[in-house]
């Protein structure tokens, strides 16, 4: 059995960060709402990334984790785009002046943990 760890984008932008062992019934069950607050109110949800893993607690690993990151970085991550990824990991003192994607946020508020 796989367990999926997945990312969804908000009608209103913000991101939820997840994980499951049936990923094509927990789409269904944010998109019908009623499953969980913060995606209920956002309707309608877009996934944008998702990964399988051979154990729940490993997908459940990497749901703390991603929930943790940056924006900027889950877009990253959502794109495949490894060289950005890679520049959201390190601490802002050690990253390089040329900054990927200036364009995008690097805010905290991307999982509904704050301004609700």
């Amino acid at each position: 059995m796989a367990f999926w760890c997945y990312i969804l984008r908000c009608s209103d932008g913000k991101y939820y960060t997840g994980h499951t062992d049936n990923l094509e019934l927990r789409m269904a069950e944010h998109q019908h709402g009623g499953y969980c607050g913060f995606t209920s109110k956002r309707r309608p949800v877009t996934l944008i990334w998702a990964q399988d893993f051979p154990s729940r607690v490993e997908a459940l690993q990497s749901e703390l984790t991603i929930k943790k990151w940056y924006r900027a970085k889950k877009e990253a991550l959502a794109r495949s785009d490894w060289q950005a990824l890679s520049h959201f990991a390190k601490p802002p003192a050690e990253r390089s002046t040329g900054t990927p994607r200036l364009d995008v946020s690097t805010s905290l508020d991307t999982n509904g943990d704050g301004g609700q």
